[in-house]
């Protein structure tokens, strides 16, 4: 099968190159590990992105393959996901603080956004491709890791270098071999 078309953003100005090629593939590489000085980074950019009072109301659960860890995040997917994301170098939960010695942080889910986000832009500096998911049980995670009930499991990112698409298996495959789409940005705007 032919994967070669181009699966940079098409957008409406130049934005930046790192942005343009970031891409959420199901496709990994089984056989490649993540470096500590990778996962370091990763978190060091996530560590740094802003939060509403400097709360920085987001923890993570960080799974490497061939772990205990790994599997019992793994077995937590629902089965579309489970299929593709075994093959990741790491799968890392993104857990939002929701409440601090303060009260409840509101922002926690927008925080944790945040967060993921400068992790997944450091992760395409790195060479790296990233793909959250919201498929996956949160009550399992929180009891297997028996988290607090103000610490609430609320992304699953698979992590690790891109493999080739043309290997997925079918029921899977489809995004990651086809172009790119978004919603205009007349789409987007609610007052334009």
């Amino acid at each position: 099968m032919n994967t070669s078309f181009d699966r940079h953003a098409q957008t409406a100005v130049p934005i930046h190159p790192l942005l343009a090629s970031r891409q959420s593939t199901r496709a990994f590489e089984a056989g490649y590990d993540l470096s500590d000085d990778q996962v370091t980074a990763l978190l060091e950019a996530a560590r740094w992105s802003p939060s509403a009072g400097n709360s920085q109301p987001w923890r993570f659960i960080l799974a490497r393959r061939e772990t205990g860890e790994f599997k019992r995040v793994l077995d937590s997917l629902k089965p579309g996901n489970r299929e593709w994301a075994q093959h990741a170098s790491a799968l890392l939960v993104g857990v939002r603080v929701d409440s601090n010695e303060k009260g409840p942080l509101s922002h926690a889910a927008y925080d944790l956004g945040q967060a993921m986000a400068h992790l997944t832009f450091q992760a395409a500096a790195e060479g790296l491709t990233v793909r959250q998911m919201g498929g996956f049980d949160a009550d399992a995670i929180a009891g297997e890791f028996e988290l607090p009930e103000a610490l609430r499991p609320t992304t699953v990112m698979a992590i690790g270098i891109a493999g080739d698409p043309g290997l997925l298996e079918e029921s899977v495959a489809g995004p990651d071999r086809s172009p790119r789409g978004r919603l205009t940005i007349d789409e987007l705007l609610l007052n334009g």
